[in-house]
């Protein structure tokens, strides 16, 4: 939940939100539309603790983020940033989706991340990889395409069990049928879902 929030850039003298509230309950889904420049990024920045607000709130269960720590709300807000501030890492395939679980990777986190990989359209991809979920990929690994990483991305997001999943542009590479996919998936996992989307 966002109470009265205002955000300004160290470089602007108005804010870019300002008297900001959002309200979001469990099996929502949001969509926020605005052209460039709007706030929408900002806001999903603010929600995920990427930025810090010039004043209001930011609640998860009652509870205000400063309580929870760095940590505490990221386990409760995951996003999948815009495609430029995302990044695919010179590791597995398996590492770059699940990041934010244990290492080396139990059986059962691999298998959820095949079982969302799939629901992504991402199977024929982990069949031409000779190796599998531990391809290597990145910069001197298996070149992804832009709608493979994009997937990548919002695999990434949802393998993080939070109770508020972000998609920041998430969709924009993707042509209707892995759209459709997509959507399905994320809709199926997200406990609660923000879309953010230019008109």
């Amino acid at each position: 939940e966002a109470v009265d929030l205002a955000f300004r850039h160290a470089t602007r003298t108005t804010d870019v939100l300002s008297s900001c509230d959002l309200t979001i309950r469990h099996g929502d889904r949001v969509l926020l539309q605005g052209p460039s420049g709007s706030g929408k990024s900002t806001l999903a920045a603010l929600l995920t603790g990427m930025q810090t607000p010039r004043s209001g709130l930011l609640l998860a269960r009652g509870l205000d983020m400063s309580c929870l720590g760095e940590s505490g709300w990221r386990a409760r807000v995951s996003a999948s940033p815009q495609f430029h501030e995302n990044h695919v890492l010179t590791e597995s395939f398996a590492f770059n989706l699940l990041m934010s679980r244990s290492w080396p990777p139990r059986r059962k986190d691999l298998q959820d991340a095949r079982e969302i990989c799939i629901e992504l359209g991402l199977g024929p991809l982990l069949e031409r990889m000779p190796a599998g979920m531990f391809q290597m990929v990145g910069e001197t690994g298996w070149q992804l395409s832009h709608g493979e990483k994009s997937r990548l991305f919002i695999a990434r997001a949802l393998l993080q069990n939070s109770d508020v999943v972000i998609m920041d542009e998430s969709l924009a590479a993707l042509d209707p049928e892995n759209m459709a996919a997509t959507l399905r998936c994320m809709r199926a996992r997200a406990p609660s879902l923000i879309v953010i989307a230019h008109p």
